[in-house]
């Protein structure tokens, strides 16, 4: 990646975790409650589908978590209990997992070997291609 293509990434995250510090209000209540919070985040837009959604609500709800609210369909905001830990170590979900799917940096591996393979492919039928005339 460029160093250009770097600062621009780095920028959009920082955008984002602005974003959703500001989107992300809490009550009194909340703040002063045993709650913990997390943002779970899909890089691939799982939380668009009605029922991947509930798939995954249900996923989180085995290890506490409680759904907040949707922000878009790349990010959901949770809570639960911090009383919820005592059984964290016999769950089957890491509950702190942030991302459904692959993570940004799994996500952005994933394109660069895509797109590396297709470079690939397309050398060999060039190759090919010269090597017949």
């Amino acid at each position: 990646m460029s160093s250009a293509g770097a600062a621009a990434a780095a920028a959009a995250e920082r955008k984002r975790r602005i974003e959703e510090e500001e989107m992300t209000t809490y009550t009194p209540q909340d703040l002063s409650g045993e709650w913990e919070f997390k943002i779970l985040r899909s890089m691939t837009g799982a939380f668009k589908n009605p029922q991947r959604l509930k798939e995954i609500l249900e996923q989180e709800r085995q290890a506490g978590w409680e759904f907040v609210e949707k922000f878009d369909n790349d990010r959901i905001r949770l809570k639960r209990p911090a009383s919820a830990r005592i059984e964290d170590a016999s769950r089957s979900i890491d509950p702190y997992r942030s991302y459904v799917g692959p993570s940004e940096g799994q996500f952005a591996f994933m394109i660069v070997a895509g797109v590396i393979g297709v470079i690939a492919v397309f050398g060999l039928i060039v190759a090919v291609v010269v090597n017949s005339h």
